[in-house]
């Protein structure tokens, strides 16, 4: 079993602490949703988690082992990273894009195999952009180039996926697809933490969910046990009837065809 995990973690830069004793945990073959506001430190703690800033306190753990042992590239033959956008200005095709990911899985000076291009048109072709193939990316809307980013992590053929708001810039439809897909490759056993925006997409696809607020851990749990409406409210600052009103026109707009997750 893979597992990356968090223990009395504390984030942030310099002179600008922004999360403190954070334990967290994820384990393979399970969606775990972090939930808070904007300007919370949620980017913080995933690059913190990814190895890409080190950790102010505490430690982070992969399969038991800290962070620091690890090589770039044994990380990136586990661990995928989506996150919330990308600046690139050199025109890259979106298929070199997509392969772009293949590179934990090539020796030194290596070239992409024919394997490889299989790879990245069946990740393309599971995310339905394989039409976006000779595209440049650059030329791309923001809702494509993050479809695109979420191929790339999918061609590492990673054991732990993490995405920062995969769907925040999705139109209903690819949002839609993105969710069914973290669902089918939680079935296949990949562990996948994701922060989003909209409490109903983590009910929709996690198996626990975690409350992240003034840099700390509030909650974390099933989702049933966690997204009660007064935890909603606490949360974003906002009154329990107004986030009921919410909720209860989802449940209506939904009735009837709700999935769980297992």
């Amino acid at each position: 079993m893979n597992c990356l995990e968090a223990r009395a973690l504390a984030i942030g830069y310099a002179g600008q602490p922004l999360g403190q004793n954070l334990d967290l945990r994820l384990n393979s073959g399970e969606v775990l949703c972090l939930l808070g506001p904007n300007g919370s430190g949620k980017s913080t703690l995933f690059k913190t988690l990814l190895g890409l800033l080190r950790p102010l306190a505490g430690s982070v753990l992969l399969d038991g082992q800290p962070l620091s042992e690890w090589s770039r590239r044994r990380l990136a033959q586990c661990l995928g990273y989506v996150p919330q956008a990308q600046s690139l200005s050199f025109p890259f095709s979106v298929e070199d894009m997509v392969l772009l990911g293949r590179n934990a899985h090539l020796g030194a000076f290596a070239q992409p195999s024919a394997h490889d291009r299989q790879v990245a048109r069946d990740c393309l072709q599971r995310l339905n952009i394989l039409d976006l193939a000779p595209r440049i990316y650059t030329h791309l809307s923001g809702g494509e180039r993050q479809l695109v980013l979420i191929a790339r992590a999918l061609a590492q053929e990673p054991a732990l996926l993490i995405l920062d708001e995969p769907t925040a810039s999705l139109d209903f439809g690819n949002q839609v697809r993105v969710l069914e897909q973290l669902r089918a490759l939680r079935d296949q056993r990949l562990g996948i933490l994701l922060c989003t925006h909209q409490p109903e997409h983590a009910l929709r696809v996690a198996d626990r969910i975690a409350l992240y607020k003034q840099g700390r851990i509030v909650h974390c749990g099933s989702r049933t046990d966690t997204l009660t409406l007064q935890r909603l409210a606490w949360l974003y600052d906002l009154p329990a009837e107004q986030i009921a009103r919410q909720m209860q026109l989802l449940t209506t707009l939904t009735s009837g065809s709700h999935h769980e997750p297992r």
